[in-house]
Protein backbone atom coordinates (compact mmCIF):
# COMPACT_ATOMS: atom_id res chain seq x y z
CA UNK A 1 0.00 0.00 0.00
CA UNK A 2 1.49 3.66 -0.83
CA UNK A 3 0.69 6.60 1.43
CA UNK A 4 1.25 9.45 0.12
CA UNK A 5 1.77 12.58 2.75
CA UNK A 6 1.16 16.16 1.64
CA UNK A 7 2.34 18.76 4.68
CA UNK A 8 -0.47 21.75 4.35
CA UNK A 9 0.58 25.43 5.47
CA UNK A 10 -2.06 27.32 4.23
CA UNK A 11 -1.97 24.97 0.94
CA UNK A 12 -6.09 24.81 0.34
CA UNK A 13 -6.11 26.48 -3.56
CA UNK A 14 -3.04 24.06 -4.26
CA UNK A 15 -4.72 20.51 -2.52
CA UNK A 16 -7.52 21.35 -4.88
CA UNK A 17 -5.27 21.26 -7.99
CA UNK A 18 -2.95 18.84 -6.77
CA UNK A 19 -4.62 15.86 -4.94
CA UNK A 20 -6.75 15.13 -8.21
CA UNK A 21 -3.65 14.77 -10.33
CA UNK A 22 -2.17 12.79 -8.27
CA UNK A 23 -4.95 10.27 -7.50
CA UNK A 24 -5.01 9.95 -11.45
CA UNK A 25 -1.41 8.54 -11.28
CA UNK A 26 -1.44 6.24 -8.37
CA UNK A 27 -4.51 5.12 -9.69
CA UNK A 28 -2.57 3.96 -13.04
CA UNK A 29 0.11 1.95 -10.57
CA UNK A 30 -2.76 -0.83 -9.99
CA UNK A 31 -1.53 -0.94 -6.09
CA UNK A 32 -3.68 0.42 -3.02
CA UNK A 33 -3.58 3.96 -1.66
CA UNK A 34 -4.35 6.56 0.84
CA UNK A 35 -3.64 10.20 0.64
CA UNK A 36 -2.84 11.67 4.23
CA UNK A 37 -2.67 15.52 4.37
CA UNK A 38 -0.94 17.08 7.48
CA UNK A 39 -1.83 20.90 8.53
CA UNK A 40 -1.11 22.98 10.92
CA UNK A 41 -1.78 22.53 14.60
CA UNK A 42 -4.42 25.65 14.40
CA UNK A 43 -5.78 25.27 11.05
CA UNK A 44 -5.17 28.81 8.70
CA UNK A 45 -7.50 28.01 5.89
CA UNK A 46 -10.45 25.30 4.94
CA UNK A 47 -7.79 22.33 3.81
CA UNK A 48 -9.60 20.47 6.24
CA UNK A 49 -12.97 20.60 3.58
CA UNK A 50 -10.80 20.06 0.40
CA UNK A 51 -9.67 16.90 1.79
CA UNK A 52 -13.30 15.44 2.50
CA UNK A 53 -14.38 17.26 -0.60
CA UNK A 54 -11.26 15.01 -2.46
CA UNK A 55 -10.97 11.67 -0.13
CA UNK A 56 -7.82 12.74 1.37
CA UNK A 57 -7.44 11.44 5.43
CA UNK A 58 -6.84 15.00 7.32
CA UNK A 59 -4.64 15.61 10.47
CA UNK A 60 -3.41 18.20 12.50
CA UNK A 61 0.12 18.41 13.48
CA UNK A 62 1.07 18.38 17.07
CA UNK A 63 4.57 19.40 17.29
CA UNK A 64 6.29 22.61 15.65
CA UNK A 65 7.54 23.18 12.18
CA UNK A 66 8.20 20.72 9.06
CA UNK A 67 10.09 18.51 11.18
CA UNK A 68 6.92 18.02 13.67
CA UNK A 69 4.62 17.72 10.89
CA UNK A 70 7.05 14.97 9.33
CA UNK A 71 6.85 13.15 12.67
CA UNK A 72 3.00 12.83 12.11
CA UNK A 73 2.76 12.22 8.97
CA UNK A 74 5.30 9.13 9.61
CA UNK A 75 2.98 7.96 12.44
CA UNK A 76 -0.18 8.03 11.13
CA UNK A 77 0.12 6.65 7.51
CA UNK A 78 -1.18 2.92 6.86
CA UNK A 79 1.28 1.67 4.01
CA UNK A 80 4.14 -0.04 3.61
CA UNK A 81 5.19 2.82 1.30
CA UNK A 82 5.48 6.45 2.16
CA UNK A 83 5.67 8.87 -1.08
CA UNK A 84 6.53 12.42 -0.08
CA UNK A 85 5.78 15.38 -2.19
CA UNK A 86 5.26 19.21 -1.56
CA UNK A 87 1.59 20.23 -1.45
CA UNK A 88 2.13 23.64 -3.46
CA UNK A 89 2.22 21.88 -7.04
CA UNK A 90 6.61 22.49 -7.45
CA UNK A 91 6.51 18.73 -7.60
CA UNK A 92 4.66 17.69 -10.52
CA UNK A 93 2.65 13.83 -9.75
CA UNK A 94 3.21 13.10 -13.45
CA UNK A 95 6.69 11.74 -12.28
CA UNK A 96 5.22 9.63 -9.59
CA UNK A 97 5.12 6.25 -11.74
CA UNK A 98 8.95 6.66 -12.50
CA UNK A 99 9.46 6.85 -8.98
CA UNK A 100 7.10 3.96 -7.95
CA UNK A 101 8.73 1.87 -10.71
CA UNK A 102 12.64 2.49 -9.68
CA UNK A 103 11.47 2.04 -5.98
CA UNK A 104 10.00 -1.98 -6.56
CA UNK A 105 13.41 -2.78 -7.96
CA UNK A 106 14.82 -3.23 -4.62
CA UNK A 107 15.69 0.49 -3.33
CA UNK A 108 15.06 1.69 0.64
CA UNK A 109 14.79 5.29 -0.85
CA UNK A 110 13.83 7.09 -4.41
CA UNK A 111 14.61 10.46 -4.55
CA UNK A 112 12.74 12.54 -7.25
CA UNK A 113 15.87 14.88 -7.95
CA UNK A 114 16.52 17.94 -9.56
CA UNK A 115 20.10 17.60 -9.35
CA UNK A 116 20.75 14.01 -11.45
CA UNK A 117 21.16 13.80 -15.07
CA UNK A 118 18.17 14.84 -16.55
CA UNK A 119 16.47 16.97 -13.78
CA UNK A 120 16.10 20.60 -14.15
CA UNK A 121 14.68 23.05 -11.26
CA UNK A 122 12.95 26.65 -11.84
CA UNK A 123 14.76 28.42 -9.11
CA UNK A 124 16.05 31.47 -9.05
CA UNK A 125 20.22 31.47 -9.71
CA UNK A 126 20.92 32.16 -5.83
CA UNK A 127 19.08 29.59 -5.12
CA UNK A 128 20.73 26.55 -7.25
CA UNK A 129 23.93 28.28 -5.67
CA UNK A 130 22.63 28.00 -2.61
CA UNK A 131 21.14 24.81 -3.08
CA UNK A 132 24.58 23.04 -4.48
CA UNK A 133 26.42 24.35 -1.29
CA UNK A 134 24.18 22.98 1.04
CA UNK A 135 23.93 19.56 -1.02
CA UNK A 136 27.62 18.96 -1.14
CA UNK A 137 27.89 20.08 2.29
CA UNK A 138 25.56 17.68 3.32
CA UNK A 139 27.01 14.91 1.02
CA UNK A 140 30.33 15.18 2.36
CA UNK A 141 29.76 15.73 6.13
CA UNK A 142 27.05 12.72 6.18
CA UNK A 143 28.19 9.88 3.66
CA UNK A 144 25.50 9.80 1.63
CA UNK A 145 26.08 9.83 -1.86
CA UNK A 146 23.01 11.37 -3.96
CA UNK A 147 22.77 14.49 -5.29
CA UNK A 148 19.76 16.05 -4.40
CA UNK A 149 19.74 15.48 -0.27
CA UNK A 150 17.08 18.64 -0.23
CA UNK A 151 14.39 17.70 -1.95
CA UNK A 152 11.29 16.56 -0.62
CA UNK A 153 10.08 14.39 -3.68
CA UNK A 154 10.76 10.72 -1.92
CA UNK A 155 9.50 6.91 -1.28
CA UNK A 156 10.39 5.43 1.51
CA UNK A 157 10.36 2.26 2.88
CA UNK A 158 7.58 2.72 5.62
CA UNK A 159 8.69 0.48 8.19
CA UNK A 160 12.38 1.93 8.70
CA UNK A 161 10.26 5.49 9.20
CA UNK A 162 8.66 4.27 11.52
CA UNK A 163 11.84 2.93 13.47
CA UNK A 164 13.78 5.96 13.68
CA UNK A 165 13.91 8.94 16.21
CA UNK A 166 14.06 11.96 14.05
CA UNK A 167 14.86 15.01 16.36
CA UNK A 168 14.64 18.13 13.40
CA UNK A 169 11.93 20.93 13.69
CA UNK A 170 12.55 22.44 10.25
CA UNK A 171 13.29 21.40 6.77
CA UNK A 172 16.93 20.20 7.94
CA UNK A 173 14.78 16.50 9.14
CA UNK A 174 15.02 15.94 4.92
CA UNK A 175 19.02 15.06 5.76
CA UNK A 176 18.55 13.49 9.17
CA UNK A 177 15.66 10.83 7.71
CA UNK A 178 18.54 10.40 4.76
CA UNK A 179 21.24 9.42 7.54
CA UNK A 180 19.02 7.89 10.17
CA UNK A 181 17.29 5.06 7.49
CA UNK A 182 20.99 4.35 6.67
CA UNK A 183 22.39 3.70 10.12
CA UNK A 184 19.07 1.86 10.64
CA UNK A 185 19.63 -0.43 7.98
CA UNK A 186 23.04 -0.52 7.60
CA UNK A 187 25.84 0.97 5.71
CA UNK A 188 26.38 -2.30 3.47
CA UNK A 189 22.32 -2.65 2.80
CA UNK A 190 21.41 0.50 2.16
CA UNK A 191 20.03 1.30 -1.18
CA UNK A 192 19.21 4.64 -2.44
CA UNK A 193 18.57 5.90 -5.92
CA UNK A 194 16.98 9.00 -8.11
CA UNK A 195 14.93 9.69 -10.34
CA UNK A 196 15.12 13.11 -12.67
CA UNK A 197 12.21 15.34 -12.42
CA UNK A 198 11.62 18.85 -13.11
CA UNK A 199 10.88 21.25 -10.27
CA UNK A 200 8.94 23.77 -11.01
CA UNK A 201 7.22 27.41 -9.26
CA UNK A 202 4.24 26.80 -6.35
CA UNK A 203 0.66 27.03 -7.85
CA UNK A 204 -0.66 29.60 -5.59
CA UNK A 205 0.64 31.45 -2.74
CA UNK A 206 4.30 32.69 -1.33
CA UNK A 207 7.18 30.19 0.02
CA UNK A 208 7.14 29.71 4.09
CA UNK A 209 10.75 29.34 4.01
CA UNK A 210 12.98 32.22 6.14
CA UNK A 211 16.26 32.61 5.29
CA UNK A 212 18.09 33.17 8.56
CA UNK A 213 16.23 30.59 10.79
CA UNK A 214 16.68 28.41 7.68
CA UNK A 215 20.34 28.78 7.69
CA UNK A 216 20.90 28.77 11.72
CA UNK A 217 18.84 25.09 11.98
CA UNK A 218 21.24 23.89 8.87
CA UNK A 219 24.29 24.32 10.84
CA UNK A 220 23.24 22.98 13.76
CA UNK A 221 22.01 19.91 11.99
CA UNK A 222 25.04 19.71 10.47
CA UNK A 223 27.15 19.06 13.37
CA UNK A 224 24.79 16.96 14.93
CA UNK A 225 24.42 14.52 12.09
CA UNK A 226 28.09 14.54 11.50
CA UNK A 227 28.53 12.93 15.03
CA UNK A 228 25.45 10.51 14.49
CA UNK A 229 27.52 9.82 11.30
CA UNK A 230 30.30 9.01 13.57
CA UNK A 231 28.26 7.02 16.92
CA UNK A 232 26.41 4.98 13.59
CA UNK A 233 29.26 3.48 12.47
Amino acid sequence: MISTMLLAYKEEENLRVLIPKIKEQLDSLGEEYEIVVIDTKEPTDNTKGACEELGASYYNQEEPGFGGAYRKGISVIKGDKMLALDSDGSHDPKYIPSIYKRFTEGYDIVIGSRYTKGGTTSDAKSSQIMSSILNGVFRLFIGIKAKDLSTNFRMYRADVLKQIDLKCVNYDVLEEILLAMKIKIGKKDFKISEVPISFTKRIYGESKRRLIPFIISYIKTLFRLTAMRIRGK
